[in-house]
């Protein structure tokens, strides 16, 4: 790794915008665009195609819009600073939150590593026919990527090209998907820039919100600061500083609509071929084939047939032949493959011991692979994890908002005054949306009994204290830390008050509440 942030990229120093400048540059921004694209968002894609047909594109445009202007963010700290993201939150953060968010981040960053290995072996057991179980295709995908990684010894330009075959590789197969399956050019169009969804009820907004949480994922802006540091510019010179800023923006639109596009292939295929479709209907495309692995998926009921990465590869075999079932499973290969290595290198960076969170996140997807009972319950835990990355959203993107504020840190660079309304604006609500997703997530499985409610509420308040925590670091640490301290210890008991009032149980004892309020008041400043 020392390697990969020590190396220099020699850049020509002619004036004027310069492909030869911009090709020094290109690689990190496509690296960071494979986690637009790795097995949750295909996952989502599918499903937003299925339930929703192509009522849910411009949604997918506008979440690629966001994440790349959060991206803008990630690029110009590393570029501007010289540190990524996790060093900065190291030397700014007080020691007790600091943990926290460290450990915030890692839980981020393996269930992101899960969804990636699950997705890789379920498209070995489609590749095999069933031949490589779900436990042995884990392993295989947690060897090759340790593997594929010693590239970086031969020059991170030898990785860059790696990871640039995987994404040709996924825009080829889900490519040749959307062409045999030609959708209306049209109804696609329509969906992009029509910012409207007729009919659509309570599943369509959940599926609108799941997109959102599957293309902004917080280990991606840890990483994408982490990757600029590998072109060599002199940060004595404002020049310099700007004209990486300027090809790393371009670079990093370029690669995120090369992305988009691949989604949208994902998302027309399903649109057109699985939209209200029942089991019965699959499955008698299926009987027609007659040598389609595991036709059961679909089982002889008028049931509307659900969708994932599993079931989808069956459906395409069923519908357009065994080649479009492996080309789907080596697409689904594809992703799973480039983003558990961009996965590998995010907890790299963050928790600076590369096997460490190999090891962690191999060890409940082994346990999962094999005590469930088959590849179909393997899928279904996609959604559980995307709630777990939506839940650890705010630990990524208040930090960086906080970070590319700060004249301390950037300098001449801060964000506008403006920027910094709208970004934070915009993180709201995304952070809100997801927070939804999970709220509903969790009570559509668990119910709303009160002691469920009870039994949640004192993890909710501890992390919306620490959310708190660090929006108030963002709008006062970093002009006048000492007199938001007075502040806090003047209104201890108002505060006190206004925390037993938001919280919905009245069988928490409300002591403990205070105690734990007292903690952070202690600790975090």
């Amino acid at each position: 790794l020392n390697n990969f942030l020590d190396s220099e990229n020699m850049v020509d120093n002619e004036d004027g915008f310069s492909f030869r400048k911009l090709w020094a540059f290109t690689g990190p921004g496509f690296l960071m665009s494979i986690a637009y694209l790795d097995p949750g968002n295909i996952e989502s894609d599918l499903q937003s195609g299925s339930h929703a047909a192509y009522k849910l594109l411009w949604v997918l445009l506008c979440a690629h819009i966001i994440g790349f202007l959060l991206q803008r963010l990630s690029s110009r700290l590393g570029v501007v600073s010289g540190h990524h993201m996790a060093e900065i939150a190291y030397y700014y953060y007080p020691k007790v939150p600091r943990y926290i968010l460290w450990i915030m981040i890692e839980i981020a960053i393996i269930g992101s590593d899960m969804q990636e290995v699950i997705g890789t072996s379920i498209a070995f057991f489609l590749l095999s026919n069933g031949f490589i179980p779900l436990y042995l295709g884990v392993l295989i995908t947690t060897l090759d990527t340790l593997l594929f990684l010693f590239l970086d010894v031969y020059g991170f330009r030898k990785l860059e090209g790696l990871f640039a075959f995987l994404i040709t590789t996924m825009a080829f197969t889900f490519g040749y998907e959307y062409v045999i399956v030609k959708p209306n050019q049209f109804d696609v169009i329509k969906g992009m820039f029509v910012p409207f969804c007729e009919g659509c009820g309570r599943e369509e907004f959940l599926q609108a919100v799941g997109i959102i949480g599957a293309v902004i994922m917080p280990h991606n802006l840890y990483l994408h600061s982490a990757l600029v540091k590998s072109r060599n510019v002199d940060r004595k010179k404002t020049k310099d500083v700007k004209e990486a800023n300027f090809y790393f923006f371009i670079e990093s639109g370029v690669a995120l609509i090369c992305s988009f596009f691949v989604n949208l292939f994902v998302v027309a295929v399903f649109a057109h071929g699985f939209f209200q479709k029942t089991n019965y209907d699959v499955r008698g495309d299926c009987d027609k084939r007659g040598n389609i692995p595991d036709p059961e998926s679909f089982p002889y009921n008028n049931e509307t047939a659900e969708s994932d990465i599993y079931k989808g590869g069956i459906f395409l075999g069923c519908e357009f032949g065994l080649a479009a079932m492996y080309v789907w499973a080596v697409g689904i290969w594809a992703a799973g493959q480039s983003s558990t290595m961009t996965g590998t290198y995010a907890g790299q960076f963050v928790m600076e011991v590369i096997l460490v969170t190999r090891a962690i996140a191999i060890v409940p997807t082994m346990f999962v692979a094999l005590t469930l009972n088959g590849v179909r319950d393997l899928t279904g835990m996609n959604d559980f994890l995307n709630c777990v990355q939506m839940i650890q959203l705010p630990f990524a993107l208040i930090p960086i908002i906080t970070f590319t504020s700060s004249k301390r840190v950037m300098h001449g660079f801060k964000n506008s005054s403006s920027f910094q309304i709208f970004s934070f604006v915009i993180s709201l609500i995304v952070i809100m949306i997801n927070l939804y997703f999970f709220y509903d997530y969790v009570i559509s499985r668990l119910g709303s009994k009160w002691y469920i409610l009870c039994a949640l509420s004192l993890p909710t308040i501890i992390y919306m204290i620490f959310v708190l925590y660090l929006v108030f670091f963002i709008c006062f640490y970093f002009k006048n830390s000492i007199k938001f301290r007075i502040f806090l210890f003047k209104n201890k008991t108002y505060l006190e008050n206004i925390i037993l009032n938001i919280c919905p149980c009245r069988h928490v004892d409300k002591n403990l509440l205070v105690l734990v309020f007292h903690f952070f008041i202690s600790f975090f400043f």
